[in-house]
């Protein structure tokens, strides 16, 4: 009689303990989202915004049955669970703390990126992050082998179980369709912010946010798009290309790795000599100045892609946060100056000295045409300085020039350095800078590494000076580093937080002696300009665009001397900036007429 009494508590305490299981997933979330506040998590949860809560646990709960239905067991699917919360908790929490951005549906496919992980979170971290993963492997394992153990009839259940779940999970996952109740649901309270994804997951919570940042078309249709309309705009600038010199100067591109001035940032103070001095004795006498960039703290494949290929991020959809990962693999060729060139006569080289797999950019560098790519497997010179883990920028120069000195065609080359990349401490015995304000060794560090990177760079375009053939060349640093204390940034935000240092330099010295504000989309045709080289259609659409907006952002908008929240645009203005806009949505998400009128060629 007391088993029979007991028999119906069973099922009652199984249900409330999965309820309570997927609360306090959603909650841990929400701590990892606001520094481990509970006052912020509780407040999120029970005063603020308690209908997005439950929203978000439905989301998970139904997740939870997928996984229990697929492994056969509540048990082993409330571990494995378990085990996935925490993992993604973890990992978002570390990229608010070191990138002040939250994770993306899209990150979670760099988990077999174990190089990567490794080199940003440390050993302790990273072996933690092995322990889960190989506990999740075991729990895979040993659950679908003893699933095969069930009853016919629980077989049965278990599958009806899965087909749903997995049918709810689809729909899930088509968010950001027209239509789509769940997303209904939530834009009855929600107060979207496509310019900020960090304030879109305070705003919506973490589910919210990630749920915001699934899959979606890369742009909106403009509301004229056609082919007429495509082609009046690729006529019209094609209309503006002069007859230029046809010279073949080598071109190389060098997007060094977090390169900054943190002198520029309000609080610091550094002693010790100017870190930068390389670099400024070159950037002085040229082209050169201030690169917008989207990001503080990381996004470097963003950057490459808007160098590359003359496209903003600022035009995307805000859920296209990776277009390396979320777009380029639907196209088996793009457009860029890769692209360009090659029409040209010019061989492309792409230099990375690390593994080729980080942000898929053996594919994307396929896609984009360079004809070949070294890495650190590859790669001739590897050499690196002290304790540090990446191969120096020296070496990686080194490389180029063997590129630029033993070929008779003209060469572009595209290096992505790695030397300055984090974690900083520990990597030089001896740190020649210390710095007022901020003066954690992390900081002290990075100053080191962007001396030794500087006078590396002015020693490279010294060594270009020798050769016989022009060459032009754009370097450029991609973001800040993820480094700074909650001070600091907070004395910083806006623009300084965003703005690296960048020049153009000439080994004949013709590019005129200038100091601007840019962005990186607008490198090529700023050079071909400078440079006095043969523009394409797309370029002078560009130019003119660069006139009237030097540099923007979602959110950071630079017109006439002074930074603005949102772009101030008159009719003429507003024309171009519509033109830009066509011309990519024809490129990413359209039918690609502009290729067929040359535009880029």
């Amino acid at each position: 009689m007391q088993k029979i009494r007991k028999l119906p508590w069973r099922p009652f305490l199984k249900m409330i303990g999965v309820l309570g299981l997927i609360l306090v997933s959603n909650l841990f979330f929400q701590l990892t989202q606001n520094e481990f506040s509970f006052d912020l998590m509780f407040k999120f949860a029970f005063s603020w915004h308690t209908e997005k809560i439950f929203l978000g646990c439905l989301v998970l709960l139904i997740f939870f049955g997928w996984l229990s239905s697929l492994l056969g067991s509540l048990k082993t699917g409330s571990l494995f669970y378990l085990l996935a919360v925490i993992g993604v908790g973890i990992a978002n929490y570390l990229k608010m703390k070191y990138r002040m951005e939250p994770i993306y549906p899209d990150d979670l496919k760099m988990i077999t990126e174990f190089g990567m992980i490794r080199d940003m979170v440390g050993i302790p971290l990273f072996l933690l992050f092995l322990l889960l993963l190989a506990a999740g492997i075991f729990l895979v394992i040993f659950s679908v082998k003893r699933s095969l153990k069930l009853s016919k009839k629980q077989q049965w259940i278990r599958l009806a179980f899965f087909i749903l779940t997995s049918g709810l999970l689809l729909y899930i996952g088509s968010f950001n369709q027209q239509g789509n109740l769940l997303r209904k649901a939530y834009n009855k309270t929600a107060l979207w912010i496509p310019y900020s994804q960090k304030m879109n997951y305070y705003n919506t919570g973490f589910m919210g946010g990630f749920l915001y940042n699934l899959p979606v078309d890369a742009m909106e249709k403009p509301k004229n798009y056609s082919e007429a309309a495509v082609k009046k705009i690729t006529k019209s600038y094609q209309a503006k290309t002069k007859n230029e010199s046809q010279e073949k100067p080598n071109i190389v591109y060098v997007m060094s790795e977090s390169f900054s001035d943190p002198g520029r940032l309000k609080g610091l103070e550094i002693f010790g000599g100017d870190p930068l001095q390389g670099y400024r004795s070159v950037a002085d006498k040229t082209y050169s100045g201030q690169m917008l960039s989207q990001n503080y703290g990381g996004g470097t494949a963003n950057i490459e892609f808007e160098a590359l290929t003359g496209f903003s991020m600022e035009l995307f959809n805000a859920q296209m946060t990776t277009p390396y990962t979320m777009l380029m693999s639907e196209f088996d060729s793009f457009p860029s100056i890769v692209d360009t060139l090659k029409e040209r006569g010019y061989d492309s080289t792409a230099i990375h000295p690390y593994n080729t797999s980080m942000y898929k950019r053996k594919d994307v560098y396929k896609t984009f045409g360079f004809d070949q790519f070294l890495d650190e497997s590859t790669m001739k010179h590897t050499d690196k300085i002290e304790n540090n883990p990446y191969i120096s920028d020296k070496a990686a120069y080194q490389e180029i020039f063997d590129q630029l000195e033993n070929n008779k065609k003209p060469q572009f080359v595209h290096l992505v350095t790695m030397q300055t990349h984090m974690p900083y401490e520990n990597k030089y015995n001896d740190l020649s800078y210390a710095v007022k304000g901020d003066n954690r060794l992390s900081v002290q560090s990075y100053v080191q590494d962007i001396a030794y990177s500087s006078e590396a760079l002015k020693a490279f375009l010294e060594q270009l000076d020798d050769l016989p053939e022009r060459t032009l060349v754009v370097f450029w640093g991609d973001h800040l580093p993820g480094i700074y204390s909650d001070e600091t940034q907070k004395e910083n935000q806006g623009h300084l937080l965003h703005e690296t240092e960048f020049l153009m330099y000439d080994n004949q010295h013709k590019l005129n002696n200038q100091q601007v504000t840019t962005s990186p989309f607008y490198f090529a045709a700023d050079l071909f300009q400078q440079g006095r080289l043969q523009m394409t259609g797309f370029q002078n659409l560009l130019v003119a665009l660069q006139k009237e907006l030097p540099a923007f952002e979602k959110g950071m908008y630079y017109q006439n001397g002074n930074w603005y929240k949102e772009a101030r645009l008159n009719q003429k203005q507003e024309k171009i900036y519509q033109d830009y806009q066509m011309i990519q949505y024809d490129i990413t998400a359209g039918k690609q007429y502009s290729l067929k009128d040359k535009f880029f060629d």
